[in-house]
């Protein structure tokens, strides 16, 4: 257990204090050695002006008179020193009590309050605009994952609860199909399966820092149309690759998820016949970005706005019967994205579809 001391306050005034006593003993000292080095020492002298006989003192009789004046003086000025170091020490912590009763609410769980600090743009101005900023974060991190438990939660619950209903029709009959409850199970197992996968990933890219190789996109997203060439082609999906060369800092795995992600959410809600995907990556002077475009129903703006968060769809976004998606795919990619400095826009296309396009800060 730490010992308590004076607190900063008392340190302060006390330091002042100090410093203003100082100063006047070094003023002091000035005096007297600089005057009365010119005051002769030695017996009593009386001198006879005009007939008068008047005292004059030596340096020792000066010494005397000037010594407890001094020290009054000295105690004064420390006691001056003290007051007035107390009164400013309290007025330069003022920001500090309130920084610091900011950071108690927000260890107590309380992370809607801002600090707001008025003044000039100081040091400690600076250090309660970027408390601030780091509550925003806090505040939204903390919201979007409870968000995401309990959107994950309902997600995990339904094939859970199909798995149990299978099990119970199928107990319940004196003659199962027990190919058809087997495929019913597989295809729920496949689900939860597909849902817990999509949640690591999730907190992987959330939780730990990305590596910082140096990866091509464009081969990445060329890898990706490969995996996912032949479920275009069963779609009647055309896939136009555009890659360019476009180098960033970060992990291959991670990246090849992002690419594979958005192709498989463009091939996956795209048009019954005749749609297309065109997908491309290029560098500029200040960034690097990959781009996913396609053909689909259209989307509000609304609806686009909502596609990157957990388990959100969109209008008319259902699930494939050959596609297990657990609605994270548009939520990984931004995570992803945003783990490597990133950010992800997405846009609805006039004639219906989507534009995704990945943009990495170079």
């Amino acid at each position: 257990m730490r010992r308590r001391g004076l607190s900063v306050r008392w340190r302060l005034a006390l330091s002042y204090a100090a410093l203003v006593t100082v100063v006047e003993a070094m003023l002091l000292t000035v005096v007297a050695a600089f005057l009365l080095r010119y005051v002769p020492e030695g017996d009593l002298v009386l001198l006879d002006i005009g007939g008068t006989t008047a005292f004059a003192p030596d340096r020792s009789d000066l010494l005397r008179t000037f010594a407890p004046a001094a020290a009054l003086t000295g105690l004064a000025a420390f006691g001056l020193g003290l007051l007035g170091g107390w009164v400013l020490a309290g007025r330069v912590l003022r920001p500090l009590t309130a920084i610091g009763a900011a950071a108690r609410r927000a260890a107590a769980g309380s992370l809607d309050h801002r600090i707001d600090l008025t003044g000039p743009h100081d040091e400690f101005r600076e250090v309660a605009d970027t408390f601030d900023t780091m509550l925003a974060r806090v505040e939204q991190s903390v919201e979007g994952y409870r968000r995401f438990a309990a959107d994950a939660s309902h997600e995990l619950r339904t094939p859970l609860a199909t798995t149990r209903a299978i099990l119970d029709v199928a107990a319940a009959d004196p003659d199962p199909d027990v190919p058809q409850v087997l495929a019913q199970l597989a295809a729920a197992n496949a689900r939860a399966v597909a849902v817990t996968e999509a949640l690591l990933l999730v907190a992987r890219t959330d939780a730990a820092p990305v590596g910082r190789d140096d990866v091509d996109l464009s081969l990445v997203l060329e890898d990706a149309v490969e995996t996912l060439a032949g479920t275009a082609d069963a779609r009647g999906t055309t896939i136009h690759l555009d890659s360019r060369p476009a180098v960033v800092p970060g992990d291959a795995t991670l990246l090849h998820h992002l690419a594979t992600n958005l192709l498989q959410n463009a091939v996956v809600h795209n048009t019954a016949t005749g749609g297309w995907v065109r997908a491309s990556t290029h560098r500029t002077d200040t960034a690097t970005h990959l781009t996913v475009e396609n053909t689909g129903p259209v989307l509000t703006t609304d609806a686009v706005a909502a596609l990157a968060a957990p388990f959100r769809r969109g209008a008319g976004r259902t699930q494939a019967p050959d596609h297990a998606g657990a609605g994270l795919g548009l939520a990984i990619a931004t995570s992803i994205v945003r783990a490597h400095g990133g950010t992800l826009t997405l846009v609805p296309r006039a004639n219906g579809g989507l534009v995704a396009t990945a943009t990495f800060v170079a």
